[in-house]
């Protein structure tokens, strides 16, 4: 006989689970002891619960693997929603375990109590109240199959004081069933007849590739299909890095502030073959506009995606890798040398540009950061200005190397989620970049950083504002800034070294140059101040309203 606490542990175990993120308290405090004895389990102590969330995010989104975090009840599950929701948005699979005041004071408003289970139920893939001590082991089971199959997502577990506190005959079940859930894997092949006959017929195929891409693994088939078809692809936020980011079929980000050839591209196919997205309104700006003339094949593990923005012509419902295997079978190679002369005259008409004269511009430190790793490191960025600079101009070979925050854009992710990408791939060169608002929010991980000696290079995007803020003002408030520029902005290289982090300021690309090479270099963490040209926006820029064709330069 164990008690619950040490099931709790013996159960990661068997998952393999080897690092957890969290943050301890009364009520989870039998689990905290377990984990004392535990000898293949790392905790990670953050500095503040949404911390560990978004740690275990960048973790799970760095190796594929499931993030777990540990939180305790009351303020301790509360401060966990936003990072819950933030893996919600992005199907990204974590567990959580929260602690939870005893059974028998459930409802009385008692100390430290709230009910996280009915808090996260919109938030979460499923979440569970235990109150059966005897059935935690089969709980944790179905949690971890459930956050990693079908669309991926987050699963909370809410343990009550005296359930942790109770003994049980361990025993983890091999197999796990769940009434309903059998998600789809496999397309149905005549509807996968049905796109091979589309794609033969389309004269102006382009691909739209999203992060379901790169939950299935799917970058290789993806590959083959568009080099099979000769189809330009163009990839949202997410599905960065789902297609190599050199590879002459590749168009850039599609969207609001995507590349302008992967917005014309679209705009003038005459078939759509989405892969893994979810159609998000970033992605097609004024949807009765989005993609006019194209016949639309959307794929997609997710059904209730299908039709949800974008009405197909042609929907698939499995596992992205899955349906292309069976879809490659039934495709020969072709030829589609006009449409490709056409999307070619789009990029040499339409380059992504800024203005190089004047002051720091935040575009070339990504442009160099690139350059410098060869697209090769894993990327991780907060939200803002800077999430799309980094998006048009860092270029993305290989899955699983951009980990940012899609679909809830949450500012304050970018460095605790560096920091769990940085202990799940040690081997990898992390960079984070970042703004100095999003910065703000989470930068008391500084010490989870300095404490765990992870070796993450993080360049600040510093413009002393709230810089993607201040941009919608000028283009839908007349110039009317409020609330957008800070009149105290801390020295963020001297709060590096407090924390015993090296770091540098610079205000020139003349001066960044002198230190990147230098810092890229370096064991340990690194901070750089990179003060830039504050009235700097992000362009293109499709306005609300308008279709990807109508995108603003200037």
């Amino acid at each position: 006989m164990i008690t619950v606490g040490e099931a709790v542990i013996r159960c990661l175990e068997k998952e393999g689970v080897d690092l957890v993120f969290g943050y301890p308290g009364g009520a989870i405090l039998p689990v905290y002891d377990a984990l004392y004895s535990a000898k293949g389990i790392k905790h990670v102590l953050v500095r503040q619960e949404q911390g560990a969330v978004h740690a275990a995010n960048g973790y799970a989104r760095a190796t594929g693997r499931v993030g777990v975090c540990f939180a305790t009840s009351g303020p301790g599950a509360t401060n966990l929603v936003t990072g819950i929701a933030t893996a919600y948005m992005d199907s990204v699979p974590v567990v959580l375990f929260t602690g939870q005041v005893p059974t028998s004071q459930v409802g009385t408003d008692a100390f430290q109590e709230v009910d996280i289970f009915g808090v996260t139920m919109p938030i979460t893939k499923h979440n569970f109240l235990v109150k059966d001590p005897a059935a935690v082991p089969g709980v944790i089971k179905k949690a971890f199959h459930l956050a990693r199959t079908g669309r991926p997502g987050p699963v909370l577990v809410d343990l009550p004081r005296d359930v942790t506190g109770a003994r049980i005959r361990f025993d983890y079940p091999d197999k796990v069933e769940l009434k309903g859930y059998r998600p789809t894997y496999k397309g149905h092949p005549t509807q996968i007849a049905q796109a091979a006959r589309l794609i033969s017929e389309a004269t102006r195929p382009v691909l739209l590739i999203g992060g379901g891409v790169i939950s299935a693994e799917a970058a290789a088939q993806v590959r083959r299909l568009a080099e099979t078809i000769q189809a330009p692809v163009a990839a949202t936020l997410m599905g960065l890095g789902g297609f190599p980011g050199d590879h002459p079929l590749f168009l850039g980000m599609a969207g609001l502030h995507g590349t302008r050839c992967a917005n014309l591209a679209i705009t003038n196919a005459d078939l759509l073959i989405a892969l893994g997205t979810r159609f998000a309104d970033r992605v097609t700006g004024a949807v009765e506009k989005f993609a006019p003339n194209a016949r639309v094949i959307h794929i997609d593990i997710d059904p209730a995606e299908i039709g949800k923005n974008v009405r197909p012509h042609l929907p698939i419902v499995g596992d992205v890798k899955q349906v292309l295997e069976a879809l490659l079978l039934l495709l020969s190679p072709r030829k589609n040398e006009e449409w490709l002369a056409t999307v070619a005259g789009y990029r040499r008409d339409y380059p992504l540009s800024y203005d190089r004269t004047g002051g720091f511009k935040p575009q070339y430190v990504i442009e160099r950061l690139s350059a410098l790793t060869a697209g090769e490191s894993i990327v991780v960025t907060d939200v803002g200005q800077h999430q799309m600079w980094v998006a048009q101009y860092y270029t993305f070979k290989h899955p699983r190397t951009l980990i940012t925050s899609g679909g809830l854009g949450c500012m304050g992710y970018g460095l605790p989620a560096a920091i769990g990408a940085k202990l799940g791939r040690p081997e990898k060169q992390v960079i984070l970049v970042c703004g100095d608002g999003g910065f703000q929010m989470t930068m008391s991980e500084l010490g989870t950083l300095a404490e765990q000696g992870a070796g993450v290079k993080i360049f600040i995007i510093n413009n002393r504002r709230l810089g993607m803020v201040r941009q919608l003002q000028e283009f839908y408030c007349n110039r009317r800034y409020s609330a957008v520029d800070f009149a105290f902005c801390p020295d963020f290289a001297a709060l590096a070294g407090v924390y015993g982090i090296p770091a540098h300021t610079v205000e020139t690309a003349a001066a960044f140059d002198a230190v990147v090479g230098e810092v890229l270099g370096r064991e340990g963490p690194v901070l750089v101040n990179c003060l830039v040209d504050p009235e700097e926006n992000v362009l293109p820029m499709v306005l609300s309203g308008h279709g990807l064709d109508e995108a603003v330069d200037s």
